[in-house]
């Protein structure tokens, strides 16, 4: 049974995590302008503010369930709602970019300003923490509320950004003509709004079993 909802954890935070958004374009900003390695560092950034997040968020979760178990149900309502309508703006309002705007060279800033950089992008914005208070009870067992389980499920999403965000800092030398493409930013904005809103479907299926 654990396994099951770890493997589900796993390929659903991927998902989300590739999925185009702020995090994304700094990543590629920094990559772009500086060099693969300041992106890696952004990713190093990005994935801290995902623990910092993930870690308040398991906080104040822990402490809500165990207080008001009926709060369980309303977050998966509220994290299919969520989910519905970050699906609902990407179908309706793809990007013509994936990074706006024009990036150029750039002198490199210092290695720990780039990881002030995604750091600071990913811990000011408030849908980060949205995101995982809306996403985590999805795969924690009535039995886990007040343990360990749902901090582990944290620092694997940090993981699984940290992991993503390098990647994409590496090979985004190789693939820029192909980032600038309004077509492709589109369809990708596209693709990510359908997953989600079948994703918030099935938490809603979720809410009533």
């Amino acid at each position: 049974m654990f396994a099951e909802n770890i493997i589900a954890f796993v390929v659903t935070a991927t998902a989300l995590t590739m999925a185009p958004g702020l995090d994304t374009a700094m990543v590629l900003r920094s990559a772009l302008a500086n060099g693969g390695r300041h992106g890696a560092l952004t990713a190093v950034g990005v994935a801290a503010g995902c623990l910092c997040w993930g870690s308040a968020a398991v906080l104040g979760l822990s402490a809500l369930l165990q207080a008001w178990p009926l709060a369980f149900l309303a977050l998966k309502w509220g994290g299919a709602a969520y989910l519905a309508w970050l699906g609902a703006q990407l179908l309706l309002h793809p990007r013509d970019a994936i990074v706006p705007g024009h990036v150029a060279t750039s002198p490199s800033p210092r290695y720990g300003a780039s990881i002030m950089r995604g750091f600071g992008t990913n811990i000011l914005n408030p849908k980060v923490g949205l995101f995982y208070v809306s996403f985590l009870p999805q795969f924690v067992p009535r039995t886990e509320i007040g343990s360990n389980y749902a901090f582990w499920l944290a620092c694997s999403a940090a993981g699984i950004a940290l992991v993503w965000f390098t990647l994409l800092a590496t090979i985004t030398a190789a693939i820029r003509p192909w980032l600038k493409s309004a077509r492709v930013a589109k369809a990708l904005d596209r693709m990510t709004g359908g997953v989600f809103l079948i994703l918030g479907f099935k938490l809603t299926q979720i809410a009533n079993a």
